[in-house]
């Protein structure tokens, strides 16, 4: 079954309708021995996606501070060969970025054939954080879910996978998470005080996220709402997901995988042959 509610597009959503304490049932045992056949037949696809490539994978993490956006990256993606993974953060733009088009630091993070690249953040933030501190005016940042959609469109088109997991925290979870960062000194170089701040505005980011769930939801680039309250099912969540998402291009990128290996085999024989 499908751990995360996958958006396409089909009907508007709110999240409150969402669960961030779902678990499926499942105790945390029985999950972490699902994440694990998981991450291994998700290292296996991965091998196939590189030996092949003919196709690219792109997932984009979104979450409110403290969601577990390093925590999926280290638990799911961890395992993967990194030779073909890698992994992108977008911050606030720099001087250089603000002078070109909002996705021009976007587009050039994004993998190239055989690869995978997961984004920490994204292009979404130029219609959250700028929406919610206004940073620029509406009819800009409502244009760009248009200009979105577009750039999601023409990557799918190239061959890549577009995923995209909004991180779904409570915000009661959220203030225990911020809390105990500040009792464990390992955590304190995560302690900022605008997170704090950022959550006087809990309300506008609900908003924004929606709209952004519903503007931008396709069947070619779905988003997944994902409860993230417990760490371990958000991260079986997210795993099943792109394990489901890759594993219909198996026998595709087999079979290329075959072609690749029978003429390789011939130009042996035929060197072999020689005199």
């Amino acid at each position: 079954m499908a751990y995360a509610h996958k958006l396409i597009g089909t009907h508007s959503i709110k999240l409150r309708d969402f669960d961030p304490e779902y678990d499926a049932g499942l105790k945390r045992e029985q999950g972490e021995e699902k994440l694990k056949k998981l991450s291994a037949e998700l290292t296996r696809l991965q091998e196939l996606l590189y030996a092949a490539g003919q196709h690219s994978v792109l997932i984009v993490l979104q979450g409110r501070d403290t969601s577990g956006k390093d925590g999926t990256i280290k638990t799911v993606m961890g395992p993967l060969n990194s030779l073909g993974c890698q992994v992108a953060s977008f911050k606030v733009p720099t001087a250089e970025e603000l002078a070109h088009d909002f996705l021009w630091r976007i587009h050039k993070q994004t993998p190239g054939k055989g690869e995978i690249t997961i984004f920490n953040r994204s292009h979404y933030e130029d219609v959250l954080v700028v929406r919610v501190h206004k940073f620029a005016p509406d009819k800009v940042w409502r244009a760009r879910y248009d200009h979105i959609n577009n750039f999601e469109k023409l990557l799918t088109e190239s061959n890549t996978i577009v995923l995209k997991f909004y991180l779904h925290i409570s915000k009661e979870e959220q203030e225990q998470r911020l809390l105990e960062r500040e009792q464990d000194a390992t955590k304190y170089w995560k302690l900022s005080a605008g997170d704090w701040k950022e959550r006087q505005y809990w309300n506008d980011y609900t908003r924004a996220y929606e709209d952004a769930l519903n503007q931008c939801s396709a069947p070619h680039a779905p988003w997944f709402v994902v409860p993230a309250n417990k760490k371990w099912f958000r991260n079986l969540a997210v795993a099943e997901a792109v394990v489901a998402a890759m594993k219909p291009y198996e026998k595709q990128w087999m079979k290329r995988l075959e072609e690749v290996g029978l003429k390789s085999k011939a130009e042996i024989e035929a060197f072999r042959a020689k005199p």
